[in-house]
């Protein structure tokens, strides 16, 4: 782990312990219509004060140091002792509009509050929390409307006793953001409320599921469709239902095609049984024509999908094994009929392509670069990315960006979930389930799956060139309920995600729904 160098701290005036940070000092900072020293380079090592900036409350606890992101230097913030330090730039002769705040970060974590903020810009505060990264740095994105000709830049902490933060490389400039795609997997909600599953807000009252997620800001359901499932459910029948639910809403639909009776994921893509012994020419028909019937079905109904994925979590290919990545060009002859199929109902509709393991930059490459050799057909490029799995938020946030750039299509999080609490609700014991297996930074509460789910937008609304299309948050209403195991073969089966859900165990909407108002 990185820590600041101590020995610069000796140096440093003594700090005053508990002063608030609730007002500026009027105009410090020289007035400018653009950041001075962004990338503090100034100045070089061990300044108080970088040029162009101002500080506020323990103003030892904020200076300049070597190893920049891009450069020499960096803005850090750390002290020996509790600290709260306010660095901030004050911003006058702006053109009124959209802007937006772009800044290289890391932090330690362990702070009260460590975040990035616009303000006095004319409209509320746009505030946000610095994701815990000591592995590599991280691009965030803070968007603001200036209504006046003014706006303060401003990096504080409110900080225990050796937690640090770098920031660096700071631009303001004008520009629009925002995610297009604040979703949710729900799939799991016709079985749910089959089996007396019940859904609360936050203060309470009991509501329909997909209203509640609507009211909080979500924009987008993600189903998942088995061609014969044991227990009938996520079929063709349910998902046109709950089509009809999410559209009556005024939400948009992702439609998950998995080609299989149950789960496909990178270790299981069975083909369905009615598939069973097909020759390859065959099953490229089978993909072509279940593809075409659910789709096809969804826009007779008024309930066009929006968005396809054709597989899921396909990192060692589809319908094994004859569409296994040993034998790529078998497996892009399967995806492209999917991909025809898609585009032969609606050809506005956008077809996806979705791996697993979002912070394998090198694994990711590998795919989509044999999918592109082979001709394999794509508009947007979807990634899973559990951070208890699948790597550090630096690296998710590498291989997002890299994606984006070599293939010059839109990224979006597939999936991503995690846990307000680690007891189980139901027998069978969760998924994740033990502190060692936690996020570090992230705690298995409410404020840390809160936490979890803005860093990871804030990640997804950095990708260049507007190419991060937006997030889908796992099972959102995947509660403990008897009877919606996780084995659909199996009634008696728990779920293991129930402390993953959006629903808390008493039902009620949890505060991390609110990342659906992420922008």
């Amino acid at each position: 782990m990185f820590h600041p160098r101590r020995t610069l701290r000796a140096l440093l005036p003594p700090l005053v312990a508990g002063l608030a940070l609730t007002a500026l000092p009027a105009q410090q900072a020289t007035a400018a219509s653009t950041l001075t020293n962004g990338g503090f380079e100034t100045d070089g090592s061990g300044t108080a004060t970088p040029s162009g900036w101002s500080e506020y409350g323990d103003t030892g606890a904020s200076y300049t140091e070597s190893g920049g992101r891009d450069g020499g230097h960096r803005l850090s913030h750390w002290s020996s002792s509790a600290y709260r330090v306010e660095t901030y730039q004050y911003l006058s002769g702006l053109t009124p509009g959209d802007y937006r705040l772009t800044a290289w970060v890391r932090s330690g974590g362990g702070q009260k509050s460590a975040h990035l903020a616009l303000k006095n810009c004319g409209g509320p505060e746009q505030r946000t929390d610095l994701p815990v990264s000591d592995s590599g740095w991280i691009r965030i994105v803070v968007p603001v409307e200036v209504t006046g000709n003014q706006c303060t830049v401003s990096v504080t902490s409110d900080a225990n006793a050796g937690n640090w933060i770098n920031v660096d490389d700071l631009t303001f400039a004008p520009g629009t953001s925002g995610l297009a795609v604040k979703g949710a997997d729900i799939s799991s909600l016709p079985k749910s409320e089959a089996m007396g599953g019940v859904y609360r807000s936050a203060s309470g009252g009991t509501g329909d599921a997909v209203a509640l997620l609507r009211s909080a800001g979500m924009n987008y359901a993600r189903l998942k469709v088995w061609v014969d499932p044991a227990d009938g459910y996520n079929d063709k029948a349910h998902v046109l239902a709950m089509a009809e639910r999410i559209k009556a809403r005024g939400m948009k639909l992702l439609v998950d095609f998995h080609y299989s009776d149950a789960w496909a994921d990178p270790g299981k893509q069975n083909k369905p049984a009615a598939w069973a012994g097909h020759s390859y020419g065959q099953l490229k028909k089978d993909v072509y024509d279940h593809t075409y019937d659910v789709l096809h079905a969804l826009k007779a109904q008024g309930t066009t999908a929006d968005m396809v994925q054709v597989g899921n979590e396909i990192n060692g290919g589809m319908l094994w094994n004859e569409g296994s990545t040993d034998n790529w060009p078998q497996l892009a002859g399967l995806l492209n009929s999917g991909y025809d199929a898609v585009k032969a109902v609606d050809r506005s509709t956008v077809a996806a392509l979705h791996l697993a393991e979002g912070g394998d930059l090198e694994g990711t490459r590998w795919w989509f670069d044999n999918a592109v050799s082979h001709g394999v057909r794509f508009d947007a490029i979807g990634l899973s990315y559990y951070g208890y799995w699948h790597g550090t938020l630096h690296a998710f946030q590498t291989t997002l960006d890299d994606a984006a750039t070599r293939y010059g299509k839109p990224v979006f999080v597939a999936e991503t979930a995690y846990p307000f609490r680690l007891d189980s609700e139901d027998a069978l014991e969760n998924i994740i389930d033990l502190d060692s297996e936690l996020v570090p930074g992230y705690p298995a509460s409410p404020t840390g799956q809160t936490r979890w789910m803005n860093d990871v937008a804030s990640i997804v609304e950095a990708v260049p060139h507007g190419r991060g299309l937006g997030v889908f948050y796992w099972e959102a209403t995947w509660t403990a309920r008897t009877g919606n195991g996780w084995d659909p073969a199996d009634p008696s089966s728990g779920n293991g995600w129930e402390n993953q859900a959006l629903f808390g165990y008493d039902d009620r909407l949890l505060p991390a729904t609110a990342w659906f108002r992420h922008r």
